[in-house]
């Protein structure tokens, strides 16, 4: 008898052995997760290169893609180039190289500005934290002089909140730099370990994009090998889905904080804001988080920019109303010329899931949650259009706004509350 993989038998024997499988691996996540999640973290450990090698890879493609497509493709049409093998493996090395020449331009830039501009930004508010606070004070009294109880309650705040800042910059903000540049530069084992990762997981990353769609047809072929043709058929659709909505909102949401932080900085630079880069950078940064992006790098940012020099209130007036025009320009005009309806999702699922994966991952589960939660959606939508279907009944969501139930002889509307009580 010739064995299938479509055996009925075996469907019932691999859903069997599926189940009992998942039953003892929640038993052991139930009781045993403490255990399970050191194993998980020194397995990490680990292959660390492999995963920097993949993260790197992927977010590499859209840049490859575009230098290729873009660039040395149409200067092989110009010139007449007819498509062969060889031509193809030059337009991928070529390709290659100018896209880690790229890489490693962003990495120079952001450690250049990290050791000339954002650690002395900070040490030099760290350093001069107590001459901010006794100007703030003073302008405080001045604004509250006719008012002797509000203005000792204020003072008690200012008090007790710029020794609990002062703190957090000291034991924090400033020891956390200090210590970070301290053992780049000092730990030996530490910077071997870190160019060992970084070194191989740059080689994995140049073999994945030089065989990019060597891999993605073996990815294929195990799918149609595994699963009958119209289940590898959704599998592989599915994945392209995830990929595109992946891959559109990271690439997209991180080139629109770099225009936005650029932007920031100019705009900053022409009005004369203390720690213009500082101010940029936490406006950039805190940008890759959709919706509420803008206001967490926006209200940290004011209240420097203020205590710094509270005695020109204006300064502070003119950096909001700035960042106001220039996050007016992100949401309708740059965001959406970059980002499309990348994701699918209303304003609402938005912020829902930057809310729930925010409380589960932290400020990377504000970035991811977004992508992640509208593949989600799309399945949960694409199961529930499938089913509607096999019912004979619309999948547009308007359809259903005002009924109230459907039967044999079709739609019935909801009834009013004023009719109901006739």
């Amino acid at each position: 008898m010739k064995f299938k993989l479509e055996n009925k038998y075996f469907r019932w024997g691999l859903t069997a052995f599926l189940v009992i499988a998942a039953s003892i691996l929640f038993y052991y996540v139930l009781f045993y997760g403490s255990d399970i999640k050191v194993g998980i973290k020194v397995v990490i450990n680990i292959l660390m290169p492999v995963v920097f090698g993949f993260v790197t890879a992927y977010l590499l493609t859209p840049v490859l893609n575009f230098i290729e497509d873009k660039i040395l493709l149409f200067f092989c049409r110009k010139c007449k180039i007819k498509p062969s093998k060889r031509r193809n493996s030059l337009v991928r090395g070529i390709g290659i190289i100018l896209t880690m020449i790229f890489f490693f331009a962003i990495i120079h830039g952001l450690f250049s500005m990290l050791l000339s501009q954002i650690v002395p930004s900070i040490q030099n508010i760290v350093i001069n934290f107590d001459s901010y606070i006794n100007n703030f004070t003073r302008w405080l009294n001045r604004l509250l002089e006719d008012n002797a109880d509000l203005k000792n309650y204020a003072m008690r705040l200012v008090n007790k909140y710029s020794v609990e800042l002062e703190a957090w910059l000291n034991d924090t903000a400033f020891t956390t730099t200090s210590e970070l540049i301290r053992r780049v530069s000092l730990s030996v084992i530490g910077i071997f370990r870190v160019l060992w990762n970084f070194l191989i997981g740059l080689i994995i990353s140049v073999y994945l994009l030089a065989s990019k769609e060597k891999f993605a047809g073996q990815a294929k072929k195990i799918a149609f090998a595994l699963f009958e043709k119209h289940t590898a058929n959704v599998i592989i659709k599915n994945f392209r889905f995830t990929h595109r909505t992946f891959i559109g909102f990271i690439s997209g949401k991180i080139l629109d904080s770099i225009i936005i932080g650029v932007l920031c900085f100019i705009g900053t630079s022409i009005l004369h804001t203390p720690y213009a880069v500082l101010v940029s950078v936490i406006v950039g940064v805190t940008n890759v988080i959709p919706f509420f992006g803008p206001y967490l790098g926006a209200v940290p940012s004011t209240i420097l920019i203020f205590i710094v020099d509270p005695m020109h209130p204006l300064n502070c007036v003119y950096f909001v109303i700035f960042i106001l025009i220039l996050q007016q320009f992100d949401g309708n005009f740059l965001g959406p010329k970059i980002l499309g309806n990348s994701t699918g999702l209303t304003g609402f699922w938005v912020i829902f899931a930057i809310t729930l994966f925010g409380g589960l991952f932290g400020v990377l589960g504000m970035f991811i949650g977004v992508p992640i939660f509208a593949v989600i959606y799309a399945g949960i939508k694409s199961i529930v259009n499938t089913a509607l279907k096999k019912k004979n009944l619309p999948c547009d969501t308007q359809a259903y706004v005002n009924v109230g139930s459907i039967d044999e002889e079709g739609f019935h509307a909801e009834e009013k509350q004023g009719e109901k009580n006739k």
